[in-house]
């Protein structure tokens, strides 16, 4: 069975020859006569594991040394509660909503404080970015929060919200390494890696040292201190070994193919193509304005459910697994992360002109 070209929202794609090399030391990693699923955090192998994962992936976003970075478990979801948990001092924060887990993070920030919606694209299904240039920043805020990429609706902030001085929290899930980002502009900046960077299971969060404290709101589990996995530098307890190794790899990899610069070119000349395809199409048309259009989540429709559950259908058995959209959006969705080759972009535009001139 040859590889399939994946385009799923995640668990996604990873790169070939990062799955290849961990299968070469699934038996033994690096002499020591065992895998790295059977191997002790606390080993010298582990620390050498993660200590480099954290180096490279300083290097690859050039993170300031104000700022941690910690190997987390939970998914984004969970840092939807941890984040009003240590960081609502004032039991204020607010939120701009651009989809359905900057939604769910508004949801469950209201649990702990006063959160207001200062913005949001709810009104035309999540298709656009709102203007995020002049807000009712809240006087009080403990933070604002975003999703910088949103995977389900295919939209981008392509400049990120004056928030007047107040702290930025992004959660980066589905862009995370796909371009340069400038951490500095971020308090925090935090990830799920099963879209962009590895298999399920790990969060990466990157906070601003003056965020960790031990003020947390009263009931706070430890697990869900910030200050707790900082100061036991992600090894408080046993962390999700095997998936931080895998993180390391593709860091490596995404470093051989000439860091994020690099991988932003790659990225845009990828999305162009379908972009560029569904802009002349007389079948399919995609559901994002424009100028927010995301590099890495790309919705389409043909405006007909049948003929959308068609080229599914017969997508998947050309080799082309995991199109079909997300059921708030309806129609398809391309997710052609980092690892997504071109060939595989091409082979589906390819596809898409085949089925356009049978279908229409």
């Amino acid at each position: 069975m040859s590889r399939v070209y994946n385009f799923s929202a995640g668990p996604a794609v990873l790169p070939e020859e990062v799955l290849r090399e961990a299968a070469q030391e699934m038996l033994d990693y690096n002499g020591t006569g065992m895998s790295v699923m059977e191997m002790s955090h606390r080993s010298k192998a582990f620390e050498e594991i993660i200590q480099t994962a954290e180096a490279d992936l300083r290097d690859l976003l050039k993170i300031p040394d104000n700022y941690k970075v910690l190997f987390l478990q939970g998914g984004a979801s969970q840092q939807f509660a941890m984040i009003p948990m240590n960081l609502m001092k004032n039991k204020v924060a607010d939120y701009i909503v651009t989809g359905q887990w900057a939604k769910k993070a508004y949801q469950e920030a209201c649990k702990y404080g006063k959160v207001n919606k200062i913005a949001s694209s709810e009104d035309k299904t999540f298709s656009y970015i709102p203007d995020c240039s002049d807000l009712p920043i809240s006087e009080d805020a403990d933070y604002v929060y975003i999703c910088e990429n949103n995977t389900i609706y295919g939209t981008k902030f392509k400049t990120l919200p004056n928030t007047k001085g107040k702290t930025l929290v992004a959660d980066v899930s589905s862009c995370f390494l796909s371009e340069p980002a400038d951490v500095s502009k971020y308090g925090i900046m935090y990830g799920g890696v099963q879209k962009n960077i590895g298999p399920a299971g790990v969060v990466i969060v990157i906070i601003r040292e003056d965020l960790i404290t031990e003020d947390v709101l009263p009931g706070t589990p430890t697990m869900l201190q910030y200050k707790v996995h900082a100061d036991a530098d992600s090894l408080y307890n046993t962390p999700p070994a095997y998936g931080i190794y895998i993180c390391g790899k593709v860091f490596q990899w995404l470093k051989k193919q000439g860091g994020l610069e690099k991988m932003k070119e790659y990225n845009e000349k990828k999305a162009a193509i379908l972009y560029d395809y569904l802009d002349q199409s007389k079948l399919f048309k995609g559901t994002v304005e424009k100028k927010d259009r995301s590099l890495m989540n790309v919705p389409f429709i043909t405006g007909d459910k049948e003929l959308d559950d068609k080229f599914v259908k017969e997508a998947k058995a050309a080799g082309l697994e995991n199109l079909k959209g997300h059921r708030t959006v309806g129609g398809m969705r391309a997710s052609i992360y980092n690892a997504m080759p071109i060939e595989g972009v091409e082979k589906l535009v390819e596809f898409m002109e085949k089925f356009e001139e049978e279908n229409l």
